[in-house]
């Protein structure tokens, strides 16, 4: 996970509530308050290379001293903030709240900093926990024991107070807590998201290697992409890409199909939570035709994103978006211009790579005789594809999907624009048989 902009001042406390038996505990759970600070701090980490654009989404929803940084954003806000941005941001992959941060040198120290943090206010003893540390230049031999070192101290913290402590589950937690280490300081967020953002809810079966959910709604946003203009995916795959433009296209939350754990802390509102979520009204009520179109060769790729579809249209709103199955070269026009956006095989292995570099031409030849107007968009881990397809990208930009570095090609696809394939190097080895090229 990437680190936070370095901290500058910690978190103030909440006010503790005294608890002395079970009923006056039972009691608690109940009139537990939702933090009144007017500002509270955040961190909503994101795919790299996607920072700007997670900026701009937390702007919207009224977010305060944004700071971008490598992997994610810092930013300031209302406690209501941190659970409006775990409903609508289609590009954090979560929403870290902030409880404590100091200097330290020790694990000593970090354990009293832990400590100091009022947890038995904030969730129950009966949930279960999970702790993860990250650094940068830290001095600390051991990340795993720091962990430990902020477990004790969590449960500690809950035996003092009340007799009783969470449990630990590393798979699936209630609560998460991260630490995050520089040189010098430590810092303590509570993951407002629980499982990750990206995680939407209406994938119940995907194909291998799928990319992120959130990885290709902030492909569309950054490629301005609203709804307004058709979409092409090429190869859809699991149909993310469609799925997320669907969402975006009729203006519904990515959250709407999942829980998060801040439902579970104490002070939690229901009745609060849905004027949250209605925050920004559904643009329309059903999508419009002619506005998506999806292929793939693949009949098992079609069916899995017409299902998809369905989890977040319903049946007939799914039936306006275009599915077709055939080879991508083979796609005739499906409008005057717009947006193809696509994730085409990556070939990591070198075998693999160099058959899919002998389709590359064919590729290339498809989107001169049939996109010229459009602006075509390819995620790929393959330096070589602008010179494949035979067309020099009007951008570059370095993207992650998840720990693959990829670039995202951007083509305006003029006509005429297409070059003349550039003669072969050494001697004419045909390209599938030579090492690729990289950066």
């Amino acid at each position: 996970m990437p680190l936070p902009p370095k901290p500058t001042s910690p978190a103030a406390p909440l006010s503790p509530p005294s608890r002395n038996d079970d009923q006056q505990r039972t009691t608690i759970i109940v009139k537990a308050k939702a933090p009144s600070k007017a500002i509270e701090k955040f961190f909503a980490p994101c795919p790299r290379g996607l920072e700007g654009v997670l900026a701009d989404e937390l702007t919207a929803l009224g977010a305060q001293k944004i700071e971008p940084t490598d992997g994610g954003v810092g930013f300031s806000g209302p406690y209501e903030l941190g659970q409006r941005a775990c409903y609508w941001s289609r590009v954090a992959s979560r929403v870290l709240w902030q409880q404590a941060d100091a200097e330290y040198r020790s694990e000593d120290d970090i354990y009293r900093l832990a400590r100091g943090v009022d947890w038995p206010h904030l969730f129950a003893s009966h949930l279960t926990i999970r702790v993860e540390t990250n650094a940068i230049r830290s001095p600390l031999r051991s990340l795993d024991f720091v962990s430990l070192k902020v477990k004790d101290a969590i449960v500690d913290k809950f035996r003092a107070a009340m007799n009783s402590r969470p449990s630990v589950d590393t798979s699936m937690p209630d609560m998460r807590i991260f630490v995050f280490l520089t040189e010098y300081r430590a810092t303590i967020y509570l993951d407002l998201a629980g499982e990750a953002l990206f995680k939407r809810g209406y994938r119940r079966d995907g194909l291998a290697a799928p990319l992120r959910e959130n990885l290709a709604a902030g492909m569309l946003l950054l490629k301005g992409w609203r709804g307004e203009k058709p979409l092409l995916d090429a190869m859809c795959g699991s149909g993310t890409i469609l799925t997320e433009a669907a969402l975006i296209a009729v203006n519904r939350a990515p959250g709407s199909q999942r829980t998060f754990a801040f439902e579970k802390l104490r002070f939690f509102d229901a009745s609060r939570f849905k004027e949250i979520r209605e925050v920004f009204p559904v643009a329309s009520g059903a999508l419009r035709e002619k506005l998506l179109f999806g292929n793939d060769i693949n009949p098992a790729a079609i069916e899995t994103t017409r299902r998809h579809l369905e989890n977040v249209l319903g049946i007939e709103g799914a039936r306006a978006v275009t599915l077709t199955q055939k080879r991508a070269e083979d796609i005739p026009r499906p409008a005057e211009n717009g947006l193809l956006l696509t994730n085409p095989p990556y070939g990591e292995r070198l075998d693999e790579l160099a058959q899919l570099r002998t389709w590359y031409p064919s590729l290339g030849a498809w989107l001169k005789r049939e996109l010229s107007g459009w602006t075509a968009c390819f995620i790929t881990a393959d330096r070589e594809f602008p010179s494949g397809v035979g067309f020099k990208p009007s951008k570059k930009t370095p993207l992650f999907n998840g720990a693959l570095d990829c670039r995202l090609f951007e083509f305006q696809m003029y006509s005429g624009s297409k070059r003349e394939p550039k003669p072969l190097p050494n001697g004419g080895i045909p390209l599938e048989h030579q090492r690729p090229h990289r950066e």
